[in-house]
């Protein structure tokens, strides 16, 4: 089988995509649950204005990204598929936290071939720029524009989040297991 290049977001794709529950409950007196988070914006959740959140999570962010737990299942889909395709991360952590990144995936097992942090959500570029095949994504219309504009297939891990429609192209799925198996699937009967 022919070596692919897999995009792979991190926050709520490779982390748990309830990550931020535990800093938000705790840091704004809430009492929420993943279930809650029903848009990719957690402004409407805090009852401070959106400056102060920005500048809440910009003092939060590397204590946040440190304590990221893995989602179930990735470490061993992403070492599975290390040994035989290039797995290139793109995630909308600023620049400045690359070595915490690295670190993180050091300390969680999963291997890399490029990690690149842009600082915004408009991955377009970057995986075209390392030519992705296919794109693992948990933000919606991130996940439809990749596959649009890029023609490739995308996977969108399932969350409360993410639930509007999708176009073909776009495979939702709830596990990294159920990832793996389509993935697999795909690559067999689609790259020759």
């Amino acid at each position: 089988m022919k070596k692919l290049r897999f995009g792979i977001d991190i926050d709520g794709t490779v982390t748990s995509p309830a990550t931020f529950v535990p800093f938000l409950n705790e840091s704004f007196q809430l009492n929420i649950t993943l279930e809650d988070i029903v848009q990719y914006e957690f402004y409407p959740l805090v009852n401070v204005s959106n400056e102060e959140f920005d500048n809440w999570f910009v003092e939060n962010e590397a204590r946040i990204y440190t304590a990221s737990p893995l989602a179930e299942g990735a470490n061993i889909v992403l070492q599975k598929w290390a040994k035989q395709h290039e797995l290139i991360f793109i995630s909308a952590r600023g620049e400045g936290m690359l070595e915490l990144t690295k670190e993180w995936f050091i300390n969680h097992g999963i291997s890399f071939d490029h990690i690149e942090l842009i600082g915004s959500h408009h991955k377009i570029a970057a995986a075209k720029k390392q030519k992705v095949d296919i794109f693992f994504e948990d933000k919606h219309d991130n996940a439809v524009m990749l596959h649009e504009e890029l023609g490739i297939p995308v996977i969108l891990f399932d969350t409360p989040y993410n639930r509007k429609p999708i176009p073909n192209g776009v495979k939702r799925v709830t596990t990294w297991n159920e990832a793996y198996e389509w993935v697999e699937e795909w690559a067999k009967s689609s790259v020759k």
